[in-house]
């Protein structure tokens, strides 16, 4: 294959994919990586920092998506609700990956390593949204709660969304945890349950109904 065909990095992301597959992801080195891509260990560092990286390196396409999405939402968005809505909007950026998405997860899943450079991601994905709420006025510590508990609901959704043998989609999912989330704090049953745990003679206050509005999942 001529190293000057394009995308080059889609190229080594499938190559490393295959080869930790086949070979298991200790055994195969960035030269493997390269020579199966038929590209050069040179073109290999300049998409990605080690092999570790070709799992990761979505990330900050992820965080630039939420934090710009944060900073996009309404005046009067509740903390919560403008990082669920800007969670959901990297909805499409999975659904289109969703083959590579569980090979990703198994591979990670098995490497403790790797799994935790995902935690450290994922509290950098909550660090850089509990900031964005701080820049539009929201207070330290709820900014901190929101953003954590938002990337929670991403966590648990996804984790969902890769297992489902019906494959509905991410958003679905989502939406599912960010109800039985709100379902927690207001120590009530979620939507789906509420109707066989509730008492006919007793009506969720206004206060509640308004807690549980959507975020937009």
């Amino acid at each position: 294959m001529a190293r000057w065909e394009p995308d080059a990095r889609g190229r080594l992301v499938r190559a490393a994919m295959e080869l930790y597959r086949e070979r298991g992801f200790d055994r195969t080195t960035v030269a493997e990586i390269a020579a199966r891509a038929g590209l050069t260990e040179r073109t290999f560092f300049r998409h990605f920092a080690d092999k570790r990286e070709v799992l990761f390196a979505g990330g900050e396409a992820l965080q630039d998506l939420v934090v710009e999405g944060i900073a996009a939402a309404p005046p009067r968005t509740a903390a919560l609700d403008a990082v669920a809505e800007a969670l959901r909007s990297a909805v499409p950026l999975f659904e289109e990956r969703r083959v590579f998405a569980r090979q990703r997860h198994a591979l990670i899943a098995a490497h403790p390593e790797l799994l935790e450079r995902e935690v450290m991601k994922l509290t950098s994905l909550a660090s850089a949204a509990a900031a964005a709420l701080r820049d539009r006025g929201v207070a330290p510590t709820a900014a901190s709660l929101a953003a954590e508990a938002g990337v929670a609901v991403f966590k648990a959704g996804f984790e969902r969304w890769i297992d489902d043998p019906k494959e509905r989609d991410l958003a679905h999912h989502m939406r599912a945890a960010l109800d039985e989330l709100r379902s927690v704090v207001l120590d009530q049953a979620p939507p789906h349950a509420r109707s066989r745990r509730s008492s006919p003679s007793r009506a969720p206050s206004s206060r509640r109904t308004s807690a549980r509005r959507g975020a937009g999942f």
